[in-house]
């Protein structure tokens, strides 16, 4: 197969997504959001930045670790609001 069988136009219907309304779009096949489901989730924007970070030392798995590291400079700042997002999350249950 080559490049040129690929398409480059959108088959979505663009027109009809942006006039449905939210009461027209169907989520019964979503699951519940859990505090652990929004948690595998990634959050980089929204939170409000605290002041003071204590150091430590934690022991994460490998593959975890080698995956945050591979998402480049600012890594264990995304770590630490994901925990925060957790955080929250578990708070308002």
């Amino acid at each position: 197969m080559s490049q040129n069988d690929i398409s480059k136009e959108s088959q979505t219907d663009w027109e009809r997504l942006d006039s449905m309304t939210d009461d027209e779009i169907d989520f019964s096949d979503l699951e519940e959001v859990t505090p652990e489901l929004f948690a595998q989730g990634i959050v980089r924007r929204g939170l409000k930045p605290t002041s003071k970070k204590e150091q430590i030392t934690i022991r994460l798995d490998r593959d975890v670790l080698l995956w945050f590291r591979s998402q480049g400079k600012g890594y264990q700042t995304r770590i630490n609001d994901l925990l925060r997002a957790y955080m929250t999350a578990a708070e308002q249950i």
